[in-house]
């Protein structure tokens, strides 16, 4: 790479996104000698970067949290403010940006001194966020999850099933998800000897091991599309069938890849889901916004008529207290 300044800036990149890079992997990367690397490391160390170096045939460079941010171009109360803001998205207050949240808070938090993370922990701890999902995930603990991910290590985790069953898990971590208001770990079950999705909202203490693991081969084009695989043949309690008086295209924008939704014509459809609780199908109907008739199950009905009854009850209510 001729231009020095692009290669100071890819290599300040590739620091920060990776634990510890071996010494020629990472002159061949940027294409430079290791002479000419060497260099580039001392340049970044007197703007203010602590780049440790290891020494010898298996040496290489690691970026570490220092005793001060690094110089970038924040000050201390704006690093604060950017950590505090991506826990937020990555909890996904706001739609489709979690998971690129999480890459940048991992980012930010791995050169972030300790007392700027204190900071950041009380302005966390006494706030009260509204998210936008309903099954809320420790931002700490994505970070630790992400950071696995990013360097091949092993963790262990404990996790709470569908059914309430607690087991404790050794995974080799793959990748995570971020799809339908939740997020997911992509991981080898090292003990079920198989792939496995998690719900990170379901899953408790992760700890990384320090062991490190080469990856496997997904068996999926993608982790994204393994979660949906896992998630479609995954026994749900309840199949859902509802007659709905608008067009697909309108039902399919709501529903998304969480249901089918079949034309029956001009100004009619059907939906199918299935799901492991009524209030999904109910959110959607209610976001829809027209008439219905609900094939099955039984259940949903009635689940739909308690919900109308205790809104016409609060309704009530308000009106009496105006």
């Amino acid at each position: 790479m001729a231009d020095p300044s692009a290669r100071m800036l890819q290599l300040l990149s590739l620091l920060q996104t990776h634990r510890y890079w071996p010494g020629p992997e990472l002159a061949d990367r940027l294409e430079v000698s290791a002479r000419t690397l060497r260099r580039d490391v001392d340049r970044l160390r007197e703007l203010g970067y602590p780049v440790d170096a290891q020494r010898g045939l298996t040496g290489g460079y690691q970026l570490r949290a220092g005793a001060a941010l690094p110089p970038l171009v924040l000050d201390d109360d704006e690093a604060v403010a950017i950590a505090v803001g991506l826990r937020t998205a990555a909890g996904g207050a706001v739609a489709g940006i979690e998971e690129t949240s999480v890459r940048a808070l991992t980012k930010v938090v791995q050169v972030m001194p300790p007392r700027l993370r204190r900071r950041v922990d009380a302005l966390t701890a006494y706030t009260v966020p509204q998210l936008a999902t309903r099954d809320t995930v420790d931002a700490d603990d994505l970070v630790t999850i992400a950071l696995a991910c990013r360097d091949d290590e092993r963790m262990t985790f404990d996790y709470v099933a569908r059914e309430g069953a607690r087991t404790a898990r050794r995974v080799e971590p793959h990748k995570m998800v971020s799809l339908g208001r939740r997020w997911y770990l992509v991981g080898w079950d090292l003990d079920r000897h198989d792939w496995r999705s998690f719900r990170v909202d379901r899953l408790e203490r992760p700890l990384t091991t320090g062991v490190r693991f080469r990856q496997r081969e997904l068996p999926a084009a993608d982790a994204l599309a393994y979660v949906q695989q896992s998630i479609r043949s995954a026994p749900q309690r309840w199949s859902v069938v509802v007659d709905v008086a608008t067009s697909a295209e309108a039902v399919s924008a709501v529903v998304s890849q969480w249901g089918e939704v079949e034309s029956t014509g001009d100004d009619t459809c059907t939906l199918r889901m299935s799901v492991d609780a009524l209030d999904w199908p109910a959110m959607v109907l209610g976001a829809v916004g027209a008439d219905f008739t609900v094939r099955e199950p039984d259940a949903l009905a009635g689940f739909l008529r308690g919900m109308g009854e205790r809104f016409v009850r609060s309704t009530e209510a308000s009106a009496d207290v105006t």
